[in-house]
């Protein structure tokens, strides 16, 4: 009964309706949450895209991906960065190993012959320099 009442092609259309929609809706997430975490912008520039993107969602949302998406990839990749950053420290302090711990380490390893004084030097500016 449903197949006579909503046919096939109806079905398809409706799926691919939904999932522009979903697309759209990712896409404007993406483009706010951008707008907001830009250092290089400051509060009335970022006021002017949202209220753009607001009142003509798809064109602002093209036109921010055409005039910002490389800045939207530095802020990916910058974002990511700190994160890691941020991660490799808890687990340094988690673990206990702190720069003073891997520079005995480096002094036991030079006082049983295993590193030259020039391998220990340049591990320890490494050391010191995070």
């Amino acid at each position: 009964m449903l197949a006579y009442t909503y046919p096939l092609a109806d079905l398809l259309w409706t799926m691919l309706e939904v999932f522009l929609f979903i697309v759209w809706l990712w896409l404007l997430f993406i483009v706010f949450a951008d707008i907001f975490r830009s250092h290089d912008m400051n509060g009335w520039v970022k006021a002017l895209w949202v209220l753009f993107v607001i009142v003509l969602p798809l064109l602002g949302i093209l036109v921010y991906l055409i005039a910002r998406g490389d800045k939207m990839h530095e802020h990916e990749v910058t974002d990511a960065e700190e994160q890691k950053q941020a991660f490799d420290a808890y687990v340094r302090q988690a673990a206990g190993t702190g720069a003073a711990d891997e520079l005995v380490k480096l002094a036991d390893l030079r006082s049983r012959g295993l590193l030259t004084e020039a391998e220990f030097e340049s591990q320890k500016a490494k050391i010191l320099a995070r």
